[in-house]
């Protein structure tokens, strides 16, 4: 072989590499801080440990999966922490023990636990929806549009939390049968897994089984392109839209009863760790580019890095830092690899 083609070799060796490290420098970055939370404290590699991570990753995939699917349309969706709020507030109160004392509705008789679920679904796929209509019809950019929604949803929440007969209070005493069915296990293994388990199914199932998901992907890519090839963009963005409702809906439900109580401030900076998890997890600001995968890999990391932290017993501030600097890499190595497509 002659010295200019060792020497080509050698150059494509390098940009191989090179294109190899930009493409995994995120997952590095956070496989650098488990190793240093590992050496810190060996503790960390336990069973429960383990257990309580996959626990906690339960809700924040459901929640990761509904704007995940926006972020794949090139929206995204700040609204999502008031969401699962409303959520867990209309779910509260309406499955309070019936002995509890400041009951929100004191006269409710106990009531099936499908019954909330679906109301609380059935209310924020409704705002949900108002968001992708903004979105697809009015050509608002979702920033703005859920923005918007967020401090107004905060405003319609806050009004339905003081409404309750006790004031507003924040509300507890749950009824031990959603207690149970949340935070129980089935065979030894939490519900919660289980829940995220069917929820990750049957996601994967309409991203790349349906007609729906294949639109999905289609009008992420390129909305123009996807408008002359038939699919209707409008209402594949407002289903987007109601879909991530539906998951924000089951996310309040199991939130509510995860953290015993529930009141106007409950799902506060939700969004930001969902977002932070897709970005991390692969699911693309550019549209069209995101997997089931990708989003499960995305929560588990963060949720790994957030508890061991927590941990070794890092404050709060210096946790607030890391996960700033690991979002912002994440969308920076993403959108070089956009431009270096273009």
């Amino acid at each position: 072989m002659s010295r200019g083609n060792r020497i080509k070799l050698s150059a494509m060796g390098k940009e191989q590499w090179k294109e190899l490290f930009v493409k995994n420098a995120i997952y590095l970055v956070i496989l650098a801080i488990i190793i240093f939370i590992i050496v810190r404290e060996p503790a960390f590699l336990s069973l429960n440990v383990f257990r309580n991570i996959l626990t906690q990753s339960a809700v924040r995939l459901i929640l990761a999966f509904g704007v995940g699917g926006i972020i794949i349309t090139q929206g995204t969706d700040l609204s999502l922490g008031r969401m699962v709020g409303f959520a867990a507030v209309i779910t509260g109160s309406l499955l309070q023990r019936a002995d509890y004392a400041s009951r929100f509705y004191p006269d409710l008789s106990p009531l099936p636990l499908f019954v909330p679920l679906l109301i609380s679904c059935a209310v924020i796929a409704f705002f949900s929806a108002i968001n992708g209509f903004v979105v697809a019809k009015f050509k608002i950019h979702p920033f703005l549009a859920t923005l918007g929604m967020m401090i107004t949803l905060y405003g319609i929440l806050s009004i339905y939390f003081a409404s309750g007969a006790p004031g507003p209070q924040p509300i507890g005493g749950f009824d031990p049968r959603y207690t149970e069915f949340v935070i129980g296990e089935t065979l030894g293994v939490p519900n919660l897994v289980i829940y995220a388990v069917i929820v990750s199914i049957v996601v994967w199932v309409l991203w790349n089984k349906t007609t729906f998901g294949k639109n999905l992907y289609a009008v992420g890519g390129n909305p123009e392109a996807a408008k002359v090839s038939g699919v209707n963009v409008t209402k594949t963005i407002v289903l987007v839209y109601v879909m991530a409702g539906v998951l924000y809906g089951i996310g309040g439900f199991l939130e509510a009863a995860r953290i015993g109580s529930a009141n106007n401030g409950t799902g506060y900076g939700y969004e930001l760790d969902a977002i932070a998890a897709c970005v991390v997890g692969g699911i693309s600001f550019s549209g069209g580019i995101g997997k089931v995968s990708g989003a499960i890999t995305g929560v588990l990391l963060f949720t790994i890095i957030s508890y061991g932290m927590t941990f070794i017993g890092m404050e709060q501030y210096y946790q607030y830092i890391i996960k700033g600097v690991i979002i912002v890499a994440a969308v920076a190595l993403d959108a070089k690899k956009y431009l270096k497509k273009t």
